[in-house]
């Protein structure tokens, strides 16, 4: 048995485990109240764009991810996945591999894959493939976003029209009085580098994941968009792009935290999104 399958195995185990006690997550409402699985996908299915905010390391997590969208997919057959953990320039050869010009093994030598791919996003890519949906790969190539980092977004107007078309059309407009971005500040203080550029940077990330489902909503599409929590918490991050241009958009945001005990929702993640996904603090990371 290779170490992939093996850790698979253990890792479904693991839910599995836990799922037979009856602790492995819980869904609620912004109100705190429980609500189960098969509610989040009928709310999932009525909204015009669900974001799942998920904790980038959390197996656990990255399972409901895969079954929300086999559930959304059942009653959405044209249903649009996008997802943070592929940059703009993966696209084409996306493209290539779920039109079958070239191998899933050719497309994984070429695409940046995040090291937890072959355990937690491959899935979701087979099934979007397997099911002919259609993939948005809407981050940021992480050069650019380092370049803004370093020299602030000014840095990207020397850039060539082919880079730019990588990333949010220029001037992107940053509200830096947002809680998300007065956090980020407040984290950096002390620490080495220019707290401004590293939210310009984050705001870039924002922009352009919000930017790259422009066309599938303007074409009416309905999207399940994967993306790290912090890119969508509190209806900012990706959010905040997305109403500037589409105001009367239907979103649903389901947001992921950990606690020690799944009985009732802390009120400080009230806020955080319309369904809040508790998973234990426990739960199985990938890395």
């Amino acid at each position: 048995m290779t170490k992939i399958s093996l850790f698979l195995l253990l890792n479904i185990m693991t839910i599995l485990g836990a799922i037979a006690q009856g602790e492995a997550y819980q869904f609620f409402t912004s109100k705190g109240k429980k609500i189960e699985l098969k509610d989040v996908l009928k709310k999932s299915s009525e909204a015009d764009i669900t974001f799942f905010g998920e904790l980038h390391n959390n197996s656990l997590a990255h399972w409901l991810q895969l079954e929300v969208l086999k559930g959304m997919q059942a009653e959405i057959p044209d249903l649009v996945l996008g997802a943070e953990f592929f940059e703009r320039d993966d696209q084409l050869s996306i493209d290539e591999w779920f039109s079958g010009f070239i191998t899933e093994k050719n497309f994984e030598a070429e695409a940046k894959l995040w090291n937890n791919y072959s355990t937690d996003y491959r899935p979701l890519m087979r099934f979007a493939k397997e099911n002919n949906l259609e993939f948005i790969a809407s981050n940021v190539p992480r050069k650019y976003a380092s370049l803004v980092s370093r020299s602030g977004k000014v840095a990207l107007d020397s850039l060539s029209d082919e880079a730019k078309r990588y990333f949010a059309q220029l001037p992107y407009e940053i509200d830096m009085d947002l809680p998300g971005y007065v956090a980020m500040k407040d984290m950096m203080h002390g620490a080495p580098g220019n707290s401004d550029y590293m939210v310009q940077a984050q705001a870039l990330k924002d922009a352009t994941m919000a930017e790259s489902l422009f066309s599938a909503i303007s074409a009416k599409k309905k999207i399940l968009h994967v993306n790290g929590s912090y890119h969508s918490k509190d209806g900012e991050g990706i959010l905040w792009y997305l109403k500037r241009e589409f105001p009367e958009l239907n979103i649903l945001n389901i947001h992921t935290i950990t606690q020690d005990s799944l009985d009732k929702l802390d009120p400080q993640y009230k806020e955080s999104g319309e369904i809040i996904l508790v998973l234990p603090k426990d739960s199985h990371e990938s890395y």
